[in-house]
């Protein structure tokens, strides 16, 4: 069988959730191959798995991370149709070369409609159905534009393939809940597979052989991971290095840059150990006490799923990221710190607030409620249906 992945590029969460699926496709004796950009094309790169570089798409950020709207539609950005057009040429031109049985496209809409014009089979793995724009007050003559037009279109292709597989828990504890708003005419393609796990915790060594292997002993554990696209990665972590740096020795930190590109070995600053690629991020973040991040899916429903609360730290302006973040709150295994309020004494208190908590009982419990997913083999028995 030929399987064709074309994954959003932006960051690394997209790829980082199909490139376990591909490993198990590969290793029953299928063939698979890559389309993404940007960031993601280093990660592939870095497993030695085949890619086709299609052409970028992607918006315009500020220094701080925040999404720059106006410059976004401007240079030409997610709106450009030119871009749009280039990326859905490539698609196709890829795909006639590849010859694929079944096509999955995570969260790309050129994908979708390559393979619907090619009469291809087509799934598509989703955690976001309709993209909003913050509704500033500068900007609500464009938002309401972009959701009136274009990205009302965006949430009509998605229904368009043979299922939408949500990488993400059923309720009571989906996560994407506020992003996820299905028309009920589409629910019926909808299915909630579960985080999509590279290690689950029992294929690790005890919690305990990890920490002394760390050389831990009674010091607390924090697990940083830093994600998103390149520059906003850059900014986030210059700013959490200097605040992390001031916390008590009590704790111990162990921080990734997510730059899947690079073998540089870690350096150490006081307390913290820093990595430009975490290679055992599993092994740590099942010894870590808690981890400290963004408000991306992945990055929460792993931490959930080896029973770890969460400091979240959402993106300005990001939408997905603070739906994300108020629902782990809401289910008691998170505190929220805008961008704005961080400061090495609100993160102080609010560590201490979680240690003295019910936050770790409440993510061990949900860590037990919801151990039943195998969203691997799952997305691997679908694309084999298909």
């Amino acid at each position: 069988m030929r399987v064709y992945f074309g994954v959003n590029g932006v960051g690394l969460g997209h790829i980082g959730r199909c490139i376990p699926i591909a490993l198990k496709l590969i290793e029953t004796g299928d063939n698979i191959l890559f389309s993404t950009y940007s960031d993601a094309c280093d990660y592939v790169e870095r497993e030695n798995l085949p890619l086709c570089k299609a052409p970028p798409i992607s918006y315009v950020v500020k220094p701080d991370g925040e999404i720059d709207f106006r410059q976004t539609t401007a240079n030409p950005g997610i709106f450009s149709i030119f871009i749009f057009l280039n990326q859905l040429r490539a698609e196709i031109r890829f795909m006639r070369g590849f010859n694929p049985d079944v096509i999955v496209s995570d969260s790309r809409v050129s994908t979708i409609l390559a393979a619907k014009l090619l009469g291809i089979p087509v799934l598509t793995l989703l955690n976001v159905y309709r993209v909003t724009i913050p509704r500033e007050r500068r900007f609500l003559q464009l938002a309401a534009i972009a959701d009136g037009g274009i990205l009302t279109v965006i949430g009509k292709v998605w229904g368009l393939g043979e299922e939408i597989l949500i990488p993400d828990f059923s309720q009571p504890y989906t996560i994407s809940a506020y992003n996820v708003s299905i028309p009920p005419r589409r629910e019926s393609k909808i299915r909630f597979i579960g985080p999509i796990l590279p290690i689950k915790p029992k294929e690790l060594p005890d919690r305990d052989v990890i920490r002394k292997k760390l050389g831990l002993d009674d010091e607390y554990l924090i697990l940083a991971p830093i994600s998103g696209p390149s520059q906003e990665k850059k900014y986030f972590s210059s700013i959490i290095r200097r605040i992390l740096k001031k916390l008590p020795d009590k704790y111990r930190i162990i921080m990734s840059l997510g730059l899947p590109n690079s073998n540089t070995p870690p350096t150490q600053e006081g307390n913290m150990l820093i990595y430009d690629w975490l290679p055992n991020r599993f092994e740590v973040l099942k010894a870590c006490d808690l981890v400290i991040s963004r408000a991306g899916l992945g990055t929460i429903t792993h931490a959930i799923c080896y029973g770890k609360p969460l400091i979240l730290i959402p993106t300005p302006s990001q939408t997905e990221q603070f739906g994300n973040a108020n629902r782990v709150a809401e289910l008691g295994i998170a505190k929220i710190i805008t961008q704005r309020s961080l400061n090495s004494s609100r993160l102080i208190s609010t560590l201490q607030e979680m240690f003295l908590g019910s936050f770790i009982d409440r993510a061990h419990q949900i860590q037990k409620d919801t151990a039943k997913y195998d969203a691997v083999d799952t997305m691997v028995k679908t694309i084999k249906k298909h």
